[in-house]
């Protein structure tokens, strides 16, 4: 999307970035966390966890603000989410 113009303050602001991490095992497939996702990270595996289901993994991590509404959503608590600095990230792979 192209705005016509740009945030004054737009050097100052950081853009926030997520991670989500799923338990495959818990997960029971309801597909809840992929269809809720604002910003689509999340598709269904090909694989199978131990009960026979499809669980969710993240497709497009670099997409992920870490808002949390798969973890709220998930009724097995198969998710987390959580915001991710990326100075800090940045830094401990250097």
């Amino acid at each position: 999307m192209k705005y016509w113009r740009s945030p004054l303050d737009q050097e100052k602001v950081k853009p926030i970035y997520g991670q989500t991490h799923v338990i495959p095992d818990r997960c029971k497939g309801c597909g809840f966390c992929i269809n809720f996702c604002p910003r689509h990270v999340l598709k269904e595996s090909p694989e199978f966890n131990l009960k026979g289901y499809h669980f969710p993994y993240a497709a497009n991590p670099a997409d992920c603000t870490g808002c949390g509404l798969c973890e709220l959503l998930c009724p097995d608590f198969a998710i987390t989410a959580n915001t991710v600095d990326q100075d800090e990230e940045e830094a401990s792979d250097g």
